[in-house]
């Protein structure tokens, strides 16, 4: 870390000397992302080159979108970079929820049962399923889909026997990788391998759809390599490499994304129809770029949990400790704690900078919740971010960076931001 960071920034030189121990001690860390990211490159670079990634892609459509061709080869890079069938990339997905609602409204029927097998799902999803006490507004128990959960083990590990048991006649077993607004682990790819063994012991049948979201190119292996039939995603987080402005995609077998595609579009059309406004060298550029923006995520990631251990708070996980997700909580303790470590993030930001974040009713969520985003695109979250309830236990989900140089920086603002209003002591 260079020390004269502080003729530019006014951070407290006792913070930048606690900023090289991060480094010292997430060094070996961000040895191994470098070299997951490198693999990772390999296989996107090789998948635009097999199916013929050209300018011609680039040039997009109006109208009806017939015989879009960057819209079909983007549906076949994704395909091959997350090893699947087929997939449905599309800049009108909205957001990651919406990409999992379609999915699931596309492969639920009347009479069905979804089991979520990793406890509750995230908090913007209660409603599509049906979860809130409102009812008449379209959600899938109104149209008589059945739900079942399986809570996970106090540690936050899968329980693999009572998953078995409940998935036994339910057509979809549904797995959460990050977080969401919780404490436990984010699940990585061999902790899906295992829930999906589990969940085709009980029924063989069993569709294995996956929330991939935040947990994107983690790893050398996707989920749908292990046994998922599909998975999700958003393309404001890891695949979008923060240069597309939104979207999202579903990825998996070709016939699960064919019923996905009739209700993004409508039956009969699916994927054949949509046009794509110019907007299919952001998305691609974004895919290519995706790996190594991950590993800045990451590394951002490792340096805040140490950053913020060496400051006295509990920080999940560790820079040594295993990675599903490209998030780190760290617990503040308290609200006032809370709101300071997201005023420093927002000093931090390239966008956006002078805004003071405060907590606000956001739709979707039973809680006021408090959001650090000073972003080139607005709430993408693979840009630094950082993101809480206001509620106990008052933790904060950090996440994204997309320079290391930046996210490193945004971090250090945040403890001097804790520092200049008398929260912490060096």
């Amino acid at each position: 870390m260079n020390s004269r960071i502080n003729e530019i920034y006014d951070i407290d030189p006792r913070i930048i000397e606690l900023g090289k121990k991060a480094e010292e001690r997430s060094a070996a860390a961000r040895a191994r992302f470098d070299e997951t990211a490198e693999y990772n490159g390999a296989k996107v670079l090789k998948a635009f080159a097999d199916n013929k990634v050209s300018e011609p892609c680039f040039y997009g459509s109006t109208g009806y979108g017939y015989g879009d061709m960057g819209r079909e080869v983007i549906d076949k890079v994704f395909a091959q970079a997350f090893g699947t069938e087929d997939a449905l990339v599309r800049f009108n997905f909205v957001s990651g929820t919406h990409a999992l609602s379609v999915a699931l409204f596309g492969v639920l029927r009347t009479g069905d049962k979804m089991v979520s097998i990793t406890g509750r799902p995230y908090d913007t999803l209660e409603e599509v399923i049906g979860l809130t006490d409102s009812k008449g507004n379209g959600s899938l128990r109104d149209y008589g889909v059945e739900y079942g959960q399986v809570d996970l083990d106090p540690d936050g590990s899968p329980k693999l026997d009572e998953i078995t048991e409940a998935v036994k006649g339910a057509k979809v077993a549904y797995i959460q990788r990050s977080r969401g607004y919780s404490l436990r682990p984010a699940f990585t790819v061999a902790d899906i391998e295992a829930m999906v063994k589990a969940a085709r012991k009980g029924n063989p049948d069993i569709i294995v759809m996956v929330d991939n979201c935040y947990g994107e190119f983690i790893e050398e292996r996707e989920p749908s390599q292990v046994g998922a039939d599909i998975i999700i995603g958003s393309l404001i987080k890891n695949a979008g490499g923060g240069i597309a402005r939104t979207g999202g995609y579903i990825a998996g077998r070709s016939d699960l994304v064919e019923l996905c595609s009739y209700r993004l579009t409508c039956v009969g059309m699916g994927k054949e129809v949509g046009c794509t406004l110019g907007m299919n060298r952001e998305m691609l550029l974004g895919l290519f770029f995706a790996p190594d923006v991950v590993a800045n995520a990451k590394k951002t990631s490792a340096f805040a949990a140490e950053l913020f251990t060496l400051l006295g708070f509990e920080c999940t996980p560790r820079a040594d400790g295993a990675r599903g997700d490209i998030i780190t909580a760290v617990c503040l303790k308290d609200e006032e704690h809370l709101t300071a470590f997201c005023r420093g993030i927002q000093k931090g930001a390239p966008v956006d900078s002078f805004v003071t974040p405060e907590a606000w009713d956001m739709p979707g969520y039973a809680d006021k919740v408090i959001m650090a985003a000073g972003a080139f695109t607005n709430g993408a979250s693979i840009e630094l971010s950082a993101d809480a309830p206001i509620r106990p236990p008052f933790a904060v989900w950090m996440q994204g960076g997309i320079t290391y140089t930046s996210g490193k920086l945004g971090v250090m603002l945040a403890a001097q931001e804790m520092l200049d209003e008398g929260l912490i002591t060096l």
